[in-house]
């Protein structure tokens, strides 16, 4: 099982995130981030490749696209919270737009 991450970790792991345009979801611990490409392809792109780091993490996003629109919430089920293993999804997505 995956542990929630404590204060400390959270300072580390997440914060820079929400620099990085993450934001903390209302009522959850969570993240979410609005990702907007060009247009479809690049956003299936996107997910397609997301995907792939996913299923490696075994490690699954809450996620919806709308034409070039992606919609990204990040929260560990397992650990009731975030945990470690959203840091690395939300950083490894990032890398994957381009920021």
């Amino acid at each position: 099982m995956t542990d929630k991450l404590t204060d400390a970790e959270r300072s580390d792991h997440i914060d820079p995130l929400l620099e990085n345009d993450w934001q903390m979801v209302d009522g959850r611990d969570a993240i979410h981030k609005t990702f907007i490409f060009r247009n479809f392809v690049e956003a299936f792109g996107f997910m397609t490749r997301a995907a792939m780091w996913a299923e490696k993490l075994n490690h699954h996003p809450e996620w919806s696209n709308v034409y070039k629109t992606v919609e990204v919430t990040l929260t560990t089920h397992d650990a009731d919270g975030l945990s470690a293993l959203d840091a690395k999804l939300a950083k490894r997505m990032d890398a994957l737009a381009g920021g």
